[in-house]
């Protein structure tokens, strides 16, 4: 069987590269089986009658309307872990960025290139931009995914966040943007922190409560904000080093991603098999190694299993349950594929062989 798909954003060759002769680019949305997304909205996107998927090259999923694909029988995949380690290097980079102030220095730089004697004036000035080591501080870590598990090597042990808040120089937050996290770094939260505690925020913007910070920094009761996401409210206001969204941008990053959303976007339309969805259970009955397959979305409600087996016996068509030797393997894994299909967001997805 042959494939469309497009990419709505710059997809590393690395990645699209795996992709076979079966599949064949186009630039139509609305005629694409299969789409490759980074950051584009998709919410406002109609998607066509044909779309079979959707593979994120990254671990958010915000700009796309899962649920409502989910609906339309449209599975959303993500690369958890993927661009994990280009973000905790962004991280300990933002954390020394914090404690001296580094990006002030090097504008003083360029405000007094001209000087000719610069060197002996930076021997006065460097004292306005000294600062503190992270040497012996206490990092807490909010959020132990992928990205949080690599930050937490160095980190200080607490067993919930309000010890976060209160024994940690340094924070990092690493937690999805859900309606229980959004905006959860708040004054309450702040109160609760150490005097002169710095804040790293590469996650997303809308788990802060940006006005409460921008009041915390005024105070002094927050030293530095560090924030991977550009907006109006932090950009050059005092205290916020604000970075243009450059967590996973690495070239090995993006090359991870794309390899990670290709070889699940294959492995679903070619085996019926799904890793790493975000809006479908996980479930998988290995490769197809012959035709005949059949993977079904379906609203996860009583009976449905049956009604699909009896449009398939009526057909004709016999589901094989038996046999002996590679067959007997070939059992075992549906068995443990059926296992795997359970309950997600209501939805389930039931790979036979007819």
């Amino acid at each position: 069987m042959n494939y469309k798909y497009t990419c709505l954003n710059p997809i590393a060759a690395v990645g699209l590269n795996n992709l076979d002769d079966r599949y064949a680019r186009t630039e139509d949305f609305a005629s694409a089986d299969a789409v490759f997304v980074r950051s584009a909205k998709m919410d406002e996107m109609v998607p066509g009658a044909n779309l079979l998927a959707v593979a994120r090259a990254g671990a958010g999923v915000n700009n796309i309307p899962h649920a409502e694909y989910a609906k339309k029988g449209i599975v959303v995949f993500n690369t958890p872990g993927a661009n994990a380690n280009g973000v905790k290097e962004l991280v300990i980079a933002a954390m020394l960025l914090a404690s001296r102030d580094i990006v002030g220095g090097i504008e003083w730089v360029k405000a007094n290139a001209a000087d000719a004697a610069i060197n002996k004036s930076a021997e006065k000035a460097k004292k306005a931009f000294a600062g503190t080591e992270i040497q012996g501080k206490k990092l807490g870590v909010i959020g132990l995914g992928a990205i949080g598990q690599k930050v937490a090597n160095a980190a200080v042990h607490c067993k919930n966040v309000e010890d976060i808040y209160r024994a940690c120089d340094f924070i990092t937050i690493h937690v999805p943007a859900l309606d229980s996290t959004k905006g959860m770094i708040n004054a309450e939260a702040l109160a609760m922190m150490k005097t002169g505690v710095i804040i790293v925020n590469a996650a997303r913007d809308a788990l802060v409560n940006e006005p409460d910070m921008l009041a915390a920094l005024e105070s002094g009761k927050v030293r530095k904000y560090v924030s991977d996401f550009p907006n109006a409210t932090t950009a050059g206001k005092k205290g916020c080093i604000v970075i243009p969204h450059l967590g996973a941008s690495t070239e090995e990053a993006e090359d991870n991603c794309a390899v990670m959303a290709v070889k699940e976007m294959r492995d679903y339309l070619e085996n019926g098999n799904i890793v790493n969805s975000v809006n479908y259970p996980a479930c998988s009955l290995g490769p197809a190694n012959k035709a005949g397959r059949v993977a079904i979305c379906h609203k996860n409600v009583a009976n449905m299993i049956g009604q699909f087996t009896s449009i398939l016996g009526n057909a004709g068509v016999n589901i094989d349950g038996g046999g002996r030797g590679p067959a007997q393997e070939e059992r075992r894994r549906d068995s443990r594929a059926r296992d795997q299909v359970k309950e997600g967001g209501g939805w389930r997805h039931s790979p036979t062989r007819p």
